[in-house]
C-alpha cells in the first residue's frame, strides 16, 4: 500500500476521533476547520458537543449534538465547517464560491436555522467573527426561528425564490436569504447572492473583502436533537 494512501487513512482516523465539546474547540486540517462555538451559550442552559467525522481536501464531513433551554430569540452557539483556506480577496476580485452540501436534523421539534455565514469587511485585518456585511443563506429554519431583522422581500437566486431579510447589528449590516422550504441537499456558487446584493442593494463589492465563509446550525432551543453533514465543501475563486 502506498505511502500516501496510509497517510490519508491515519489523518481520516484522527478525524474521527476529534470530539469538540468546550465553548470555543475546534480541529483544522488542510482548507477546513470544525467549530464548536458555543458563543451565545450564557443566554441559556444546556450543552453541545461537535464531532468531525472525516476530513480532507475535499470536503468535511461532521455532526453536532446538543440540547438548550432559555429564550426562543437568542441564539445559543453555531456549530460549523469552515473554509479556512481564504486568500482574502475583494468580492469584486472572485470569480466563483462553489459550494455543496447535504445534511439532516434527527428531530424537527426544536427551534433552530441551518445556514451559510459569511462576512465581509473593508479592513482586511478585521476580525472575522463579524464584518461590515454579514451573508446568511437559511438552507434550513425550525420553530418559528427568524433572521436579525425584518423581511423586504423576495430574491430569485440560483432558482430558487428565497425570502430576503434585513437587520442591523451595531454597524453591520446583515442580509439573510431563506429558502422556502427545508433544502437538505444543494449546491450553488454564493457569489450569485453577492451579485445580488450589489445590484440590488448598492452591496459596494468592490471595496469588502470576503474574510469567512462558514456553514452549519443556529440552535435557539430544543431537547437533544443532532444535525449531522453528511458532505460540505467550499472554496473561493
Amino acid at each position: 500500500m502506498k505511502l500516501s494512501l496510509l497517510l490519508s487513512l491515519a489523518a481520516a482516523a484522527y478525524a474521527q476521533q476529534q470530539s469538540l465539546c468546550s465553548q470555543y474547540s475546534s480541529y483544522t486540517s488542510g482548507p477546513y476547520t470544525v467549530n464548536n462555538n458555543l458563543w451565545g451559550e450564557s443566554s441559556g442552559s444546556g450543552s453541545q458537543c461537535t464531532y468531525v467525522n472525516s476530513i480532507s481536501s475535499s470536503g468535511v464531513a461532521w455532526s453536532t449534538t446538543w440540547n438548550w433551554s432559555g429564550s426562543n430569540s437568542q441564539v445559543k452557539s453555531y456549530a460549523n465547517s469552515q473554509y479556512s483556506a481564504l486568500n482574502k480577496k475583494l468580492v469584486s476580485q472572485l470569480s466563483s464560491i462553489p459550494t455543496s452540501v447535504q445534511w439532516s436534523y434527527s428531530n424537527t421539534a426544536i427551534t433552530a436555522d441551518v445556514s451559510y455565514d459569511l462576512f465581509t469587511a473593508a479592513d482586511i485585518n478585521h476580525v472575522t467573527y463579524s464584518g461590515d456585511y454579514e451573508l446568511m443563506i437559511w438552507l434550513g429554519r425550525y420553530g418559528g426561528a427568524q433572521p436579525l431583522g425584518s423581511q423586504i422581500g423576495t430574491a430569485n437566486v440560483a432558482g430558487i425564490t428565497w425570502q430576503l431579510w434585513y437587520g442591523v447589528n451595531g454597524s453591520q449590516k446583515t442580509y439573510s436569504f431563506v429558502a422556502p422550504s427545508q433544502t437538505t441537499s444543494w449546491s450553488g456558487d454564493i457569489l450569485n447572492f453577492f451579485d445580488y446584493l450589489e445590484e440590488h442593494q448598492n452591496f459596494p463589492a468592490s471595496s469588502q473583502y470576503l474574510i469567512d465563509l462558514q456553514f452549519g446550525t443556529e440552535p435557539f432551543t430544543g431537547s437533544q436533537t443532532t444535525l449531522t453533514v453528511n458532505h460540505w465543501s467550499a472554496s473561493a475563486n
